[in-house]
């Protein structure tokens, strides 16, 4: 049986000094919206592209005008400031309509090419949320390489946040799924913390990384240690539950120690006068502190779930009648079609 069902997906990407890149990333597309097949056969369509203006220190702002004048299915969103990338994001997630939503960068590092390899993984795994995974070294130095993966395994490891070791700006998401995240997340929360509390099922499609020819990046270690912190404050409230624990162990600890001391006392093992006493009401007073700390801790916890816009359900559409139900191949001439 073939499978003509046409998925159509809304690319979204953040533009903050795109003037020199832009018009080659749009014409990439260009074939896109007339309709392409995937690697795996199936057949695909970008609707529209959303162009999020995120107030660059460049003349973007002219470019994307030109563009959106020039074809409809480019759509421009003006934010009133510079909020960031993750913003600028959610910014266009909100005003999509695809039943996918593809979000890149504006540099060209991201061929358009492999939005077919996405969707080839999200509708073989089943997966509501895709995030590229290149197979080569992104093009930055060492050092932010470096930094970049070991923040990401002690965000995973230390603080649940998700499996923040996939992460990555090209992803593909159901359109249902990326605009519910914009419509809830709470400022500055990071975007893919978000993605990861309602997605039941994430996967990972390999890709290639361009470089970003001779546009320096916008990102300074400085912004990038903001987005690190960014991701563990917004990661949940496994922070303040290490404090909730803390507290409880250091005054366990303090009784069985001040048990220890006192039948110590008792028995002349310790002769100093006074000493026992003080010890006592010192681990004793410092365990009650912890714990009071912790149940101050669990309380915060709520508030910053509720603050960070964490929801306690999401509903969406019956899955055997959304897109990750037309997950068929169709044959062209006996094989599958490749993206043009």
């Amino acid at each position: 049986m073939t499978d003509l069902y046409v998925h159509r997906i809304s690319v979204v990407i953040p533009v903050y000094q795109g003037e020199r890149t832009l018009d080659a990333v749009i014409e990439e597309l260009r074939p896109l919206t007339r309709g392409f097949r995937t690697p795996g056969g199936r057949a695909g369509q970008v609707g529209e592209v959303i162009l999020a203006y995120d107030r660059g220190p460049d003349r973007s702002d002219v470019v994307i005008r030109r563009l959106a004048a020039a074809d409809d299915w480019v759509v421009p969103v003006w934010l009133s400031r510079n909020y960031g990338q993750h913003a600028a994001t959610l910014a266009g997630m909100a005003s999509s309509g695809g039943e996918w939503i593809v979000t890149m960068d504006e540099d060209g590092q991201h061929d358009p090419g492999d939005i077919g390899s996405l969707l080839d993984a999200a509708l073989d795994a089943q997966a509501d949320l895709v995030y590229a995974d290149p197979v080569n070294r992104p093009p930055h130095g060492a050092l932010r390489n470096t930094a970049s993966r070991t923040s990401k395994r002690i965000l995973e490891t230390m603080f649940s946040g998700g499996r923040a070791t996939d992460f990555h700006s090209f992803r593909l998401v159901l359109g249902e799924i990326g605009r519910s995240v914009a419509a809830y997340a709470g400022t500055g929360v990071y975007l893919d913390i978000a993605l990861s509390w309602i997605a039941s099922r994430t996967a990972t499609a390999p890709v290639t990384l361009r470089t970003e020819g001779d546009r320096r990046s916008g990102y300074s270690y400085r912004r990038l240690f903001g987005h690190f912190w960014s991701m563990v404050l917004t990661s949940g409230t496994r922070g303040l539950r290490l404090v909730t624990v803390t507290g409880t162990i250091v005054f366990i600890a303090g009784i069985v120690f001040a048990l220890y001391l006192s039948i110590a006392r008792l028995a002349g093992v310790v002769n100093e006068p006074g000493w026992t006493s003080l010890m006592v009401v010192l681990l004793l007073g410092i365990g009650i502190i912890l714990v009071a700390l912790g149940i101050i801790a669990e309380y915060l916890g709520i508030a910053v779930s509720t603050a960070l816009g964490k929801p306690s359900y999401l509903i969406v559409r019956d899955p055997a009648t959304g897109p990750l139900a037309h997950a068929g191949r169709e044959q062209v001439g006996g094989s599958p079609a490749r993206t043009p």
